[in-house]
Formats: C-alpha cells, structure tokens, sequence
C-alpha cells in the first residue's frame, strides 16, 4: 500500500512538473511573440511620423510655390483646399459606396439575413448531378432562396 501512494506522489509531482515546463515554455514563447510585434508596431509608428512630416512639407512646399505668384493669405488658403479635397478623396477610397462595389459584391448582399450576416456560400453542383434532392426538395447542402420580403413578426411590448 505505501508503494502506490508513493507512486502515486511521484505522478503528481511528474505532472506538476510537466505543467510548469508547459507554462515556461508557453510563457517564453509568447514574450518572444509580444517583443517582434512591439518591435513591428515601433517601425510602423516611426513610418507614420516620418509621412505625417513628409507630408507637411510637400504643403509648405506648395504654399511657398503658390506665395511667388499670388498673395500669402491666397497660397495659404489653396494648399489647406487642396489638403482638404486630398482628405476627402482617401476617406472616399477608403469607405466603399454603393456605387463603386463589384457585381460580386452586390450579389453577395443580396444573400444577407436580417441582422446583416450573409447566408453560408452555396457549393457548386458537381456537372450532371442534379440541382434538388427527392421530390423536389434541395439537394444537401444548398440554401433555399431569400424571400422578397421580410416575414411579419408580431412584437409583444410588455
């Protein structure tokens, strides 16, 4: 009998053990981890500083290019529309519209449930297998289409 429990106190100190090299070792790897994205983010920081004051000497640039021509008050007032049309234009690039999607795109919001999640991708049917399943019923699978219109849900107030 006391050989099991010390058998069995030599199992629990094993994988305690085991646990605490598993920790370590987890521990280690994600320090390492956290050191190259810390280190990747300080670069990404340092280039968009760089840009933000590349950026405002191209407009100081423009504005004394503007000033050898026309008033200072009128060069100035061009280089902040000119930035502000610049602006404007990435915020458009960066937003999509309507207007600009793809015919893919719009297909794919056609096919959304109410909440705005779209429905799961209908696979291909392999060419000469049948579109449907027994009697009519859609083949494994498929989704049925969306209706035309949301159906009326009764909303109780309490």
């Amino acid at each position: 009998m006391e050989r099991l429990d010390h058998l069995e106190h030599l199992d629990r100190h094993l994988v305690d053990e085991l646990a605490q090299v598993a920790r370590e070792t987890v521990r280690d790897e994600l320090r390492e981890q956290t050191r190259k994205q810390r280190r990747r983010a300080t670069l990404y920081a340092a280039s968009g500083a760089l840009a933000l004051y590349a950026g405002a000497a191209l407009a100081l640039a423009v504005g004394l290019a503007l000033a050898l021509a026309l008033p200072d008050w009128a060069a100035a007032l061009i280089t902040a529309a000119i930035l502000g049309l610049a602006a404007y234009a990435l915020r458009g690039a960066a937003r999509p519209s309507a207007s600009r999607t793809s015919p893919e795109h719009q297909a794919g919001r056609a096919g959304t449930h109410q909440g705005g999640m779209p429905y799961p991708p209908v696979p291909p049917a392999p060419p000469g297998a049948p579109a449907t399943g027994a009697a009519g019923a859609p083949a494994p699978g498929t989704v049925p289409p969306r209706p035309d219109t949301d159906p009326d849900v009764p909303h109780h107030r309490a």
